[in-house]
């Protein structure tokens, strides 16, 4: 038989390789969001106010866009955080979130479709 030692998948006793990816995962969707409305935003001031080759409106997707990629962004670096604080409640904390979003996306849908209309 070997004598080399299993390695344990747990690097601190308590947390495992899979909560680790997990909070990468909600970390790095944080980044993507606040990464699309920094280019969104960066180009929309490089086209209008630098080059002035074209007039932009801020209308209503643009600005729904806007509110939408900058809040997910807060919230994703928020469950991050909470989950680093609470690992016991990290399903409780990931199924909250879900709901949350998805009344969020529904009530800025709404309050887009309004606006036009």
């Amino acid at each position: 038989m070997s004598k080399v030692k299993k390695k344990s998948t747990r690097s601190d006793g308590s947390l495992s390789e899979e909560d680790l990816k997990f909070e990468r995962i909600i970390y790095f969707s944080g980044w993507i969001f606040l990464l699309i409305l920094l280019v969104y935003l960066g180009a929309f001031f490089v086209v209008d106010f630098i080059f002035g080759l074209i007039k932009l409106q801020l209308n209503a997707s643009s600005f729904s866009m806007i509110i939408f990629t900058g809040t997910n962004s807060a919230i994703s670096f928020a469950l991050a955080t909470r989950i680093k604080k609470n690992r016991d409640q990290k399903k409780k904390l990931f199924v909250d979130w879900l709901k949350g979003e998805f009344l969020f996306c529904v009530i800025a849908i709404l309050v887009v479709s309004a606006y036009q209309w």
